[in-house]
Order: structure tokens, then C-alpha cells, then sequence
């Protein structure tokens, strides 16, 4: 089976100054960036959910087979994002999800992948490290989705229920693929548009 692609990009990007789904690196919009990478990894369906600003992304990014949903409740945190794409993959009877948040452009289709063959062996969640941090991306199977949208609340999206079952999380080093640097203003931003690799590896 085929893991789904799931795009957190409702945040107001108060410390960026604005939606950060509209930021662009090169000729990509963020958001348009994060749907390519999990396309490339080979996720289907993708599912992007917005908020801040939904109707200018949705009609500013070429988003192409996409489904986009809106998340009414953005302002309330990340939690709410999560919950709401998960919601819609399990109509959509999705077996699991690489959950991808919008501001970490440098987030390779090659970690994703990693994190599907991993999964592929049976387990209930994978996460990427960087220097033996767990950190994003995540992938978590439908089994666990009940769980985990119980334990998302405000800021915190998939954080409490993998910090409380860490025996379910299969941790997978992806210090080779890329980085995972959040870009949260825009002098992050003018830090990654000045650095030379800016390729996904």
C-alpha cells in the first residue's frame, strides 16, 4: 500500500510576518514545494491543509491533483491542522500519513521515502532524526490516528502521543538527506536563499 501526503500550512506566520505557505524559495511557494517533495516520494494521495490567508494560497499555488481542505480553527494551533488532514485521509482510507509541516523547504522526497520503507515493515510510526533528535518529518499509521488526534491539542500536533509511546516509534537517521531547519522569520529565510546548496540532498 501507498502512504498519503499530508501538508500542515494553516499557521499565520505571526513571527514571519505572514503565511509562510506563501513564502518563496526560488520560482516555488512553500506549499507548492512541500506538495511536490511528497509527490516525488511517491505519497498519494497528498492532502494540504490551509488556513490563514486560505482563499490567496489556494489561488496563488499550483497545487495540481491535491486535495485542499480548510481549517477554521487554525488560530487555535497546529493540533487542530492535524486532526482536520487526518479527518480527511480517513475518509479517504488512507493506511498512513507522512505528516510534513510547510516551512521546511529543505526536507528531501529521499527522507520521505526512508520513512515509507521503514514503515512498509509494520510499524505504528516512524520519525526522522537529525544529530539523534527526533524530529520532522513524521509518518503515522491509520491505526494510530484516533490517538493521536486525541492527544493534539493547541500547538501541539503528533508531539504528545509519540513522547508517550516511544516504543511505537521507529526512529530513522536522515543526517544524510538534507535538513529539516524550520524557517520561522524571515531572516531564516534570507539564510536559506544565500546558501549555495540549496538542492533537496
Amino acid at each position: 500500500m501507498t502512504a498519503a501526503g499530508l501538508v500542515l500550512a494553516a499557521g499565520g506566520g505571526s513571527r514571519f510576518g505572514g503565511p509562510k505557505a506563501l513564502a518563496r524559495w526560488g520560482e516555488e511557494l512553500f506549499v507548492e514545494r512541500a506538495v511536490a517533495t511528497l509527490r516525488a516520494a511517491g505519497c498519494s494521495p497528498v492532502v494540504v491543509v490551509l488556513g490563514a490567508a486560505a482563499p490567496e494560497v489556494a489561488r496563488s499555488a499550483e497545487l495540481g491533483d491535491a486535495v485542499v481542505v480548510v481549517n477554521d480553527g487554525w488560530s487555535t494551533g497546529m493540533g487542530s491542522s492535524l486532526c482536520t488532514g487526518l479527518a480527511v485521509l480517513t475518509d479517504l482510507g488512507a493506511p498512513a500519513a507522512v505528516v510534513l509541516l510547510v516551512d521546511q523547504p529543505k526536507v528531501s522526497p529521499e527522507v520521505v521515502r526512508r520513512l515509507v520503507e521503514s514503515w512498509a515493515t509494520g510499524v505504528a510510526a516512524v520519525s526522522a532524526t537529525y544529530d539523534g533528535r527526533r524530529r520532522n518529518p513524521v509518518l503515522l499509521d491509520a491505526s494510530v490516528w484516533p490517538d493521536v488526534t486525541a492527544s493534539a491539542l493547541g500547538d501541539v500536533g503528533a508531539r504528545g502521543w509519540l513522547d508517550s509511546h516511544p516504543d511505537d516509534v521507529v526512529l530513522v537517521a536522515c543526517d544524510d538527506l538534507g535538513n529539516d531547519h524550520d524557517i520561522d522569520t524571515q531572516l531564516d529565510l534570507e539564510r536559506l536563499t544565500s546558501d549555495p546548496a540549496k538542492d533537496r540532498a
